[in-house]
């Protein structure tokens, strides 16, 4: 009895402790933001300038969100109904993907086709100046909402690309992005091997993809495969899962977690491999993120391909784009993926079997794409 008395008080003692924490840091929030008000009362008593204090609070917001990560931002309701039509594959811009890196945005990757690529604008590049303004301690939406503007107008981009000692500037011009994701050619000296491009994971990135694979399967004649996804910044989780699906007889493609429940998923491929084991080359570098890593990472870790080219970025999460009550909304990194063997690649990114450094800004079928010529020397010889 004496006994059963003293685990009663002490489970008692666990629960008054665990409710004095609770308050605890429930006094230390308030006292907090009792803090911030008073900061933005000073501000605007004492500043120098006058301030706008809606502004401020839109960087507030902001700085709190990037705290947690590169990916995670806060879009006013003018910029969030502008973003609103990405990942329907039609955007005005420069057809550029860029994120945050230790308070400096960075460019994942250049869409192929637009004029961020077309200009010379490389993955890994960082921008420091837009037009006249500088970049650094800007927000990630700050400057996506510099570099958008009236179709057909210009903007000089300013950015420091690794290797070069001298800052870089580029003139772009703006235009309707429409990102026409499947790209595809017959390759080889004797026209067997299917190379498909693939630019981004848009919500109509699978039935373009699987199409051009159907179609060149019908000629039964190929005898492999060539998937470029070079400068593919990513998309859609539910497209990259159908995709990689297509070439997978089973196992798992994918596991995401999260701190929801229906966060922590695992995603398996269904039976039927749609080129019936055909050998598969994967060309990836450093602007190969997010849904390009999904594909590429399963399709190592099962051994169906031969991965080539250069160590991809590295962005191992998902974001969930919330709308809130003022019409604007935010990106808020919501799970973490992981690959089949279990590995995250968050910084660390898919390293290829083949390491191929790329020479040129490579082109479809140019002789000056060393890492696709390559490629096509595996398969000739």
């Amino acid at each position: 009895m004496k006994k059963f008395f003293l685990n009663v008080i002490f489970v008692f003692l666990i629960l008054l402790n665990s409710k004095v924490q609770a308050n605890t840091n429930s006094d230390k929030l308030y006292e907090k933001i009792d803090l911030f008000g008073e900061v933005l009362e000073k501000i605007k008593q004492e500043y120098v300038d006058d301030i706008d204090q809606a502004d401020v609070m839109d960087s507030a917001i902001n700085g709190v969100l990037q705290s947690l990560d590169p990916y995670s931002a806060y879009m006013s309701p003018e910029l969030f109904k502008s973003m609103q039509t990405e990942s329907k594959g039609e955007f005005g811009g420069l057809g550029i993907e860029i994120g945050m890196e230790a308070g400096v945005v960075k460019v994942i990757a250049p869409i192929a086709d637009t004029p961020a690529e077309k200009a010379g604008i490389k993955a890994g590049d960082y921008i420091v100046r837009i037009n006249n303004d500088q970049v650094q301690g800007k927000t990630l939406m700050e400057a996506v909402k510099l570099m958008r503007g009236p179709v057909g107008s210009s903007i000089d981009l300013t950015i420091r690309r690794k290797g070069v000692k001298k800052s870089l500037t580029f003139k772009i011009q703006r235009q309707i992005i429409e990102v026409k994701s499947v790209e595809s050619k017959i390759l080889g000296d004797q026209n067997n091997i299917g190379y498909v491009k693939l630019k981004s994971f848009n919500e109509n990135s699978d039935k373009q993809f699987i199409k051009k694979i159907k179609n060149f399967e019908k000629q039964n004649r190929l005898i492999g495969y060539i998937i470029d996804l070079r400068n593919n910044p990513g998309g859609l989780l539910n497209q990259a899962i159908t995709i990689t699906d297509f070439f997978l007889e089973k196992g798992e493609i994918v596991s995401t977690k999260g701190r929801k429940i229906s966060e922590t998923r695992k995603f398996f491929a269904r039976a039927g491999d749609g080129i019936k084991g055909k050998p598969v080359i994967v060309l990836i570098n450093n602007g190969s993120a997010s849904a390009s890593e999904i594909f590429a990472g399963a399709l190592k870790d099962h051994k169906r391909a031969i991965i080539l080219g250069e160590n991809s970025y590295g962005k191992g999460s998902v974001q969930s784009i919330i709308p809130l009550k003022n019409g604007g909304g935010i990106r808020l990194t919501i799970s973490k993926y992981y690959l089949p063997s279990g590995k995250s690649i968050s910084e660390v990114g898919v390293s290829p079997d083949i390491i191929v450094k790329e020479e040129n800004q490579f082109e479809l079928n140019s002789d000056k794409d060393n890492q696709l010529k390559y490629a096509i020397k595996l398969f000739q010889s």
